[in-house]
């Protein structure tokens, strides 16, 4: 099943995953942004992540690669992976050091490794599969699995570059950030070819895993879900580590960091055998928040009911049907004035910092958010506010709220 709706819970990585883990807006976690390295910023151990659901009813659990949702994958003070509800983990936190080969950043159960010789997509398949093989086969399994690619600053293996060469201009050097001057001097844009040639490695790489399960006799009871935690790099590119990244929104608007559709809609995947049919597609608007509280179902957990959960279950998208229509709002600190967004049926709503609405797009007739219709349509414009007054007063009122959170005013 392809949903060509599907929203990430955010526009960057941390916010992104707090809200994929726990089925909550990132902003009921106190994860807004990215998490610096050693800033103190986490996931906390009162959230209850998808890993917690499904271990409480006998999964096994393992998380490889990207994490961060702490500061410090080696500061015992901080939630590790292992504390919520993973048995097991390998990877490494924001982004891979010096670049996706030979990276130094990763850890295994709290202890850093130093140098892992290879690529960041072979080893986290190959670990992937090596847990798979060393797990209890009488009981079920969740792992997820978080790839570094195309996380810039990536490298790839030459025979890749090759297959691409055609779209590469210059030399390939790669810059990352303890590199000296006169290498930094090098870099130019080169064209698409070094991204393309990631995209595949990782693709062959998450190929290798979806075979070893094929190969055990697992494919046909096994949920797959492929997605994206944010929108891509594109050629807007904002920082020196971005150059020769060439991601594609489709022709959406904007990119990584924007709550314009380009930063939140993104590609996604699941097959679900017996369920999904190969070549199904679905328009119908889902999060990743829904992925959350479906899944717990799906592997016959609880949903947990002392905490606003925002995610729903979409169980009937992936047998065909559509869902009731209902609000769905994104909160992101960032770049950006527009910090918030919020969506129902066909209109999107975005809000500045100062909570005044600002743009109103009909993403039926205008999916590329050209047409502000905020002083066309003021009623529209009230309802989506209404809504998303409310959202923000039960993030305020949210139990579970860090304390030290903003609260949120509408300017009269």
């Amino acid at each position: 099943l392809r949903l060509t709706s599907y929203y990430a819970p955010s526009a960057l990585c941390s916010p992104s995953r707090a809200g994929l883990l726990t089925g909550r807006y990132p902003y009921r976690t106190g994860v807004k942004s990215w998490i610096p390295h050693d800033s103190g910023i986490f996931l906390r151990e009162e959230e209850i992540t998808l890993a917690e659901t499904l271990k409480a009813v006998g999964y096994q659990t393992a998380h490889i690669g990207k994490w961060h949702l702490n500061s410090d994958l080696g500061n015992a003070a901080e939630p590790q992976p292992t504390d919520q509800g993973f048995d097991y983990f390998y990877g490494h936190n924001a982004f891979q050091i010096p670049t996706n080969k030979n990276p130094t950043n990763i850890f295994r159960n709290g202890k850093s490794l130093g140098i892992q010789q290879g690529y960041t997509a072979d080893l986290y398949a190959g670990e992937a599969i090596s847990w798979l093989k060393k797990r209890d086969t009488a009981r079920p399994f969740f792992l997820y699995l978080s790839m570094a690619e195309p996380h810039v600053i990536f490298e790839n293996p030459p025979e890749y570059n090759e297959m691409y060469a055609e779209y590469t201009r210059g030399e390939i050097v790669p810059v990352p950030e303890d590199l000296p001057g006169s290498t930094r001097k090098k870099m130019q844009a080169r064209g698409p070819g070094e991204y393309y040639a990631n995209i595949t490695y990782m693709d062959s790489q998450l190929g290798r895993v979806l075979g070893w399960l094929a190969d055990n006799g697992l494919q046909d009871n096994t949920v797959v879900v492929f997605a994206s935690d944010n929108g891509p790099v594109t050629t807007a590119w904002q920082h020196w580590f971005e150059a020769n990244a060439y991601g594609s929104t489709g022709g959406l608007r904007g990119r990584k960091h924007f709550l314009h559709e380009g930063g939140i809609r993104v590609p996604a995947i699941i097959r679900y055998p017996g369920v999904t049919k190969a070549g199904m597609v679905s328009d119908t608007p889902v999060t990743g928040l829904d992925l959350f509280v479906t899944l717990t179902n799906i592997g016959g957990g609880e949903v947990p009911d002392d905490r606003p959960i925002d995610g729903i279950d979409i169980s009937a998208v992936l047998s065909g049907s559509t869902l009731k229509e209902r609000s769905m709002v994104w909160a992101l600190s960032s770049v950006s004035e527009l910090e918030f967004a919020i969506r129902r049926g066909p209109w999107k709503l975005l809000v500045d910092k100062t909570l005044q609405p600002r743009e109103l797009f009909n993403l039926v007739d205008d999916p590329l958010e050209f047409y502000n219709l905020l002083q066309d349509r003021p009623t529209v414009s009230e309802n989506l506010m209404g809504s998303f007054s409310q959202v923000l007063q039960s993030i305020e009122k949210d139990p579970l709220r860090p304390s030290s959170e903003m609260e949120f005013r509408f300017a009269q």
